[in-house]
C-alpha cells in the first residue's frame, strides 16, 4: 500500500515538473526570440514606407522615357486653338536656295578622274572630279603668255623710267612704257581670273570640278571617261541642314497666313516638328490654283528633300479659342469615357476630357486639357491596355 502511494507521488511530481519546464520554455522562447524595442519599430517603419511606395494612383500608368520610347509611344505638346483655327495642307521638303548646288562642266572635256561618289560628304571648295580639256590647255597658255608679257613690260618700264629720270629719253617714251605695263597687268589679271573660274590645275591640262557648298552629293550623272560639253550637269550637292517646306494652301487660307506664324510638321510614325512661316508666294500655281507657303523647320534631322508630309499652320490673327486640337488617336475610351494620357514625372496619367468636333484625323478638346500639356499621341492605345492590366491587378 505504501509502495503504491509513493509511486503515485512520483508520477504527480513528474507531471508538475513537465508543466513547469514547458511554461518556462515558452517564456524563454518569447524572451530570446521576440524583437527588441529598438528593432520592432524599425521593421514596422520599413514596411510602412514600402506600403507608401506601393500605393496605387488611380489612372496612372507608370513608365519611364526609355520604356515609352521602346514601346513606340510618341508625345506632343498641346497648343491652344480649335480645329477652325488650323490650316491643314500638304507640303514637300525642298532644299533652301543656298542649300543646294548644281556642279557643271566649265568647258568641253573628258571626265578622267572621279574623287567623290554619290552620298559622300564634301566641303565647300573640295574637288569632286577632273576634266581633261583642250580649253583648259588654251586658257593655261593664255595665262602663261600674259604672265610673260607682264614681266617684259615691267622690265621695259623700269628701264625707261631710269632713262627718263637721267634725262636721256623723252617723256613720251616713258609714258608709252607705262601704258604698255598697264595693258600687260590688265591682261594678266584677265587670264588669271579665267583660269581661276575654270578651276585650271597647276599643269594646265585639267579642269577641277569643285563643290560650291558643304553637304552631301545627292546626284551624280558623270561617268568616268565620258566626254561632256560645257554647261553639262555633273553633280548635285545638298546641305541637309538648309531645307524648307513648301506647303500648298487655298487662296482664302493664304490670306490668313503671315510671316512668323507657327506651324507643325507631321512626320511618319506620329512624330512632329515645329516650324515658322517664312513667306507666302504672291501668285497662284497655274495648274493647282493654290498658293505656296514657305516654312522653315526648327529641326531638320528627319526631313529629306523630296519628302511629302502634312503640315498644320496656326495663323497668328486667328480668333482666340479655349479649345485644343490634338490627333484623334490620342483620345481613348476607358470605361465609356474619353480620356487622354498626360505625361507626368512617373509616367502617363489618364485624364477625362470633353470632345468636340472631329476633322481630318484631328479632334477638338473643349474641356479637361490645358495648353502646354504633353500628351501621348501614337501608342496611346498601349497605355490604355497597360492601364487595364494595372487596374485588374489592383
Amino acid at each position: 500500500m505504501e509502495t503504491e502511494t509513493n509511486r503515485n507521488k512520483l508520477i504527480a511530481g513528474a507531471a508538475i515538473a513537465a508543466l513547469v519546464l514547458g511554461g518556462g520554455g515558452v517564456m524563454l522562447g518569447r524572451t530570446v526570440f521576440a524583437p527588441s524595442a529598438a528593432t520592432a519599430p524599425a521593421e514596422e517603419g520599413e514596411h510602412g514606407e514600402e506600403g507608401k511606395e506601393e500605393g496605387h494612383v488611380e489612372g496612372l500608368v507608370e513608365m519611364d522615357d526609355a520604356r515609352a520610347k521602346a514601346a513606340g509611344i510618341v508625345t506632343e505638346a498641346t497648343q491652344a486653338g480649335g480645329l477652325g483655327a488650323e490650316i491643314i495642307a500638304q507640303g514637300v521638303v525642298a532644299a533652301a536656295p543656298d542649300g543646294e548646288a548644281v556642279l557643271t562642266a566649265r568647258a568641253d572635256g573628258a571626265l578622267t578622274r572621279v574623287v567623290k561618289r554619290l552620298g559622300d560628304n564634301v566641303r565647300a571648295g573640295e574637288t569632286i572630279a577632273y576634266l581633261e580639256s583642250r580649253d583648259a590647255s588654251a586658257i593655261a597658255a593664255e595665262r602663261s603668255s600674259a604672265s610673260a608679257r607682264l614681266i617684259a613690260a615691267r622690265s621695259a618700264y623700269a628701264r625707261e623710267k631710269k632713262l627718263y629720270e637721267a634725262k636721256v629719253t623723252a617723256r613720251q617714251d616713258f609714258e608709252a612704257a607705262q601704258a604698255v605695263l598697264a595693258e600687260a597687268e590688265a591682261e594678266a589679271r584677265r587670264t588669271q581670273s579665267a583660269a581661276g573660274a575654270a578651276k585650271i590645275t597647276g599643269d594646265g591640262r585639267y579642269l577641277a570640278v569643285t563643290s560650291l557648298i558643304s553637304g552631301k552629293i545627292t546626284k551624280a550623272d558623270a561617268t568616268l571617261g565620258s566626254y561632256v560639253s560645257a554647261g553639262a550637269e555633273l553633280f548635285r550637292v545638298a546641305d541637309p541642314r538648309k531645307i524648307q517646306i513648301n506647303a500648298l494652301v487655298l487662296p482664302a487660307d493664304a490670306q490668313r497666313v503671315q510671316p512668323g506664324d507657327r506651324a507643325v510638321i507631321e512626320l511618319l510614325g506620329g512624330e512632329t516638328v515645329t516650324a515658322t512661316v517664312r513667306a507666302a508666294t504672291p501668285s497662284l500655281d497655274p495648274e493647282s490654283k493654290t498658293a505656296t507657303i514657305v516654312l522653315v523647320p526648327d529641326g531638320s534631322g528627319q526631313l529629306i528633300p523630296g519628302q511629302g508630309l502634312r503640315v498644320r499652320i496656326m495663323p497668328g490673327n486667328a480668333a482666340a479659342s479655349s479649345s485644343i486640337g490634338i490627333p484623334e488617336e490620342a483620345v481613348q475610351s476607358v470605361e465609356g469615357k474619353d480620356v487622354v494620357f498626360v505625361k507626368t514625372a512617373k509616367g502617363f496619367q489618364a485624364t477625362n476630357v470633353a470632345v468636340g468636333q472631329r476633322s481630318a484625323g484631328r479632334v477638338e478638346i473643349v474641356d479637361g486639357l490645358k495648353p502646354g500639356a504633353v500628351i501621348a499621341t501614337k501608342g496611346a492605345f498601349l497605355l490604355k491596355a497597360e492601364l487595364g492590366k494595372g487596374e485588374a491587378e489592383h
